[in-house]
């Protein structure tokens, strides 16, 4: 067995320390060394304790976690877990974490909540694992866009699933897309009110209109569609005129929107006219999606261990045989678009 990923939990709030504190400790494979309530007293007991993981909360005194994240980044590179209330502005602050090289976020739990905190021990856990290999995030060195204006889009619909460390693994990829990119869908682990944010972040960023998915949306040619975090499930459906749904469905592997209900919506409905991507992430979801996909006559992608900030999803998706190509990070948007590009004679 190996040791106990070892945490530094820092926030401002001593109810919201003592409450982070008693979750990790609740877990044998996770211990809290210390506590820390500002960025001052953070800087000292890094250096002091030399943690695997650091919790940061966004918004504290004296320097804001976001400022401290950067010189986290900057002086000695570590995994960093952002701890953000659920509000817009808190999203906002959290999709610049992670863009920074933050490693995931959580959100702050709502009073009576039953499970606070559900998932911040593995989250840790991974976090711990990866830190051997922790650098500044993959998508900071993401290769100059190729030329794109003579681009001719064809048929084919495409579907991407991520988690851990897809904010910035799919900023790399849709900043190689042109403005008429084929209709294109993503389910990405991230907290309700993320969302929204994060597709007007990426509108912002990206060539193509990006935007969060609705129910009945036509899927359309410079087209980008965001899963919605929370409650239902994306699919496609229309074999005439493909358009999203959102499906109200349990959770799948976990999730709630899951990659597996998407990749085999789009298996059921384009087969051989996708294209499959599976991003960085812990777990497994996605990694069935992926092989049905395959198996329908799709193209498929896995980003590679190298670039990946989770090699969890991708990995199993390979094992699978669901990936026809393990490709670095840098290099996925350019072959979505040779893969989804008119032929010569005709389209696709």
């Amino acid at each position: 067995m190996s040791a106990p990923a070892r945490v530094l939990v820092v926030d401002d709030s001593p109810t919201m320390r003592g409450l982070i504190t008693a979750v990790l400790s609740s877990d044998p494979e996770v211990n809290v060394i210390g506590q820390a309530g500002d960025a001052l007293e953070a800087r000292e007991a890094i250096k002091r304790l030399n943690p695997d993981v650091v919790t940061l909360d966004i918004e504290m005194p004296n320097m804001n976690g976001l400022d401290f994240l950067e010189k986290i980044m900057t002086l000695r590179p570590m995994p960093v877990i952002m701890v953000s209330t659920m509000t817009h502005r808190g999203a906002e602050a959290t999709l610049a974490a992670l863009e920074i090289g933050a490693f995931d976020c959580v959100g702050k739990p709502a009073p009576g909540e039953p499970r606070p905190f559900g998932d911040l021990a593995e989250k840790v856990k991974a976090a711990a694992r990866t830190q051997r290999q922790f650098s500044q995030p993959a998508a900071a060195a993401v290769t100059p866009p190729p030329a794109v204006a003579d681009f001719r889009v064809g048929r084919k619909i495409v579907a991407i699933g991520s988690s851990t460390g897809g904010v910035e693994a799919l900023i790399a990829v849709l900043q190689k897309f042109p403005a008429n990119c084929p209709p294109t869908v993503i389910t990405q682990h991230m907290p309700p009110t993320f969302t929204k944010s994060f597709a007007e972040r990426l509108n912002r960023l990206c060539a193509p209109v990006v935007q969060e998915a609705t129910d009945g949306a036509r899927l359309e040619i410079g087209k980008i569609y965001l899963a919605p975090g929370g409650e239902r499930h994306l699919q496609v459906t229309g074999a005439s005129a493909p358009c999203c749904r959102l499906v109200d469905r349990p959770p799948v592997n976990g999730h709630r929107p899951s990659v597996d209900v998407l990749f085999d919506s789009v298996a059921e409905l384009a087969g051989r006219n996708a294209v499959g991507v599976i991003l960085t992430g812990m777990g497994r979801d996605g990694a069935a999606g992926l092989l049905k996909m395959r198996h329908a006559g799709a193209r498929t992608l896995g980003q590679n261990e190298k670039t990946c900030v989770v090699y969890g999803m991708p990995r199993v998706a390979h094992e699978l045989g669901a990936v026809e190509q393990q490709l670095p990070l840098s290099a996925i948007g350019e072959e979505i678009l040779k893969m989804t590009a008119a032929r010569k004679e005709g389209t696709e």
